[in-house]
């Protein structure tokens, strides 16, 4: 473990793909920097780790089109990519039956189809009056920050279809639609390019995964900086120090203190928000992060002999109304040497999970079992990533802003704070709660710093 060093130029609090990327590119301009993790790895909301025969993502793990810097990344440090399994049939269960699907959308009947037709139509619509920059300067911001995506859903009379926009909201921000202001799920939608391209796999988010693991980006890419990144160092106090041509910050860690002209914090919001800060933020900053709350998700690898589902005519690609798995993918290796299903717990169903005696591992294998047989029942190995009982990150995948935040005290959210600059995919304008919005904070948050500095 490296000693700190006394002094540099700007301390990056958080190794994530934010923290890596501001560091990089101060870096490159000729700083000397510090990156300050609290784990003992990189990589943040990116975790991979070995799972029966093969390594699989328990965190971020996907890449798709339009994510630019994310594929730039990782062709630069040679790591190869494989398209998510897709062949064979899809499955919707709403509790009463399960029916197999083809194509983007799951199997409803004619008026309950339409009716998903025009909800998505007139989400675009919304969607394309709202700024990812500024949300809270669009038209009829104020209205759409006090209501919730639940209340927007309300207009939506099939009960099938509303079912389907609360698995896609879980998915994406790890909420319930009545936690979530309208205001931010549409500039999220926005910044991703809409909700169709957030929920697909081909042509969308989940089109592509890496065949080492994402964390292996993290991992080179933090060998590139050597000694600057400093693990089990978590911060806990930022205090403004110096006038004049002296002035920073000193940033206090577990590991001792470092002083530099300027600091950026490269982490969720309910987590930046247990760092100390001297003198206290304004009032703003303050009330936004209290209004950011982080998504719950629990992801659970099954791990299998065989892919009995693929014999069956199944992609493994499962939506399900009725919990608690809400999604299932094929999440098999890139070369089939370990065949595994993916499934995703949700919401409140994952803040249930922190509740049960022994985490429900037996309810999500039963359910993998109705759809896919008896065989699923019995997996070689079941890894399980319970992000909210995680300290460092206190949730997946994203952190959320409930209703009348983002107009109150939204334009804190990239704000600095004296000296003390903000990144995190919550801070992107683009692809916001990804890996590709991560880097596009990074670079950001580097860019206020070289003009300050």
């Amino acid at each position: 473990m490296t000693q700190l060093p006394d002094r540099v130029e700007v301390v990056i609090v958080g190794a994530g793909f934010a923290g890596l990327a501001a560091a990089t590119a101060l870096r490159a301009a000729g700083a000397r920097v510090a990156v300050l993790e609290a784990r003992d790895r990189v990589g943040g909301r990116v975790w991979t780790r070995p799972v029966g025969a093969a390594r699989f993502d328990l965190g971020g793990q996907w890449i798709g089109p339009g994510q630019r810097r994310l594929a730039a990344l990782t062709e630069r440090l040679g790591v190869a990519t494989f398209p998510t399994y897709t062949a064979g049939d899809k499955l919707l269960d709403d509790g009463a039956r399960v029916a197999r699907y083809k194509g983007a959308i799951p199997a409803l009947r004619p008026l309950e189809l339409a009716e998903l037709h025009l909800a998505l139509r007139r989400l675009d619509r919304m969607m394309a009056r709202v700024s990812a920059r500024d949300p809270a300067s669009s038209p009829g911001a104020a209205e759409l920050d006090r209501a919730t995506v639940a209340e927007h859903a309300r207009r939506i009379r099939g009960r099938r279809v509303r079912a389907l926009l609360d698995v896609a909201v879980g998915a994406i921000f790890g909420v319930e639609p009545a936690e979530l202001s309208l205001l931010w799920f549409l500039a999220y939608l926005r910044a991703g390019g809409g909700l169709l391209a957030l929920s697909e796999i081909e042509g969308g988010a989940q089109e592509r995964r890496f065949v080492d693991g994402a964390q292996t980006i993290a991992d080179r890419w933090a060998a590139e900086l050597g000694d600057a990144v400093h693990l089990a160092a978590p911060v806990r106090r930022i205090a403004h120090a110096g006038t004049g041509a002296d002035a920073g910050v000193i940033v206090t860690s577990d590991r001792g203190a470092i002083a530099a002209r300027r600091a950026i914090v490269a982490i969720p919001p309910p987590l930046a928000a247990r760092i100390e800060l001297d003198p206290a933020p304004p009032a703003r900053r303050v009330q936004l992060v209290q209004r950011a709350a982080m998504g719950a998700i629990v992801k659970v690898i099954a791990t299998y002999d065989r892919p009995f589902w693929r014999d069956r005519g199944c992609s493994g690609e499962v939506v399900s109304t009725r919990g608690p798995v809400a999604l299932a993918f094929d999440n098999s290796s890139h070369d089939l040497r370990q065949p595994a299903l993916l499934a995703f717990v949700q919401a409140e169903a994952a803040r249930r999970w922190l509740t049960a005696p022994g985490h429900d591992e037996a309810g999500v294998l039963a359910q993998l079992a109705r759809w896919f047989g008896d065989e699923a029942r019995h997996p070689s190995a079941v890894a399980v990533a319970d992000w909210a009982a995680e300290p460092w990150s206190l949730g997946c995948p994203v952190a959320v802003m409930s209703p009348r935040a983002l107009t109150s005290t939204g334009a804190s959210l990239r704000e600095p704070v004296g000296r003390v600059h903000f990144a995190g995919t919550e801070t992107a304008t683009e692809w916001t709660g990804y890996i590709e919005g991560a880097l596009e904070s990074g670079e950001r948050a580097a860019r206020e710093v070289l003009r300050a500095i």
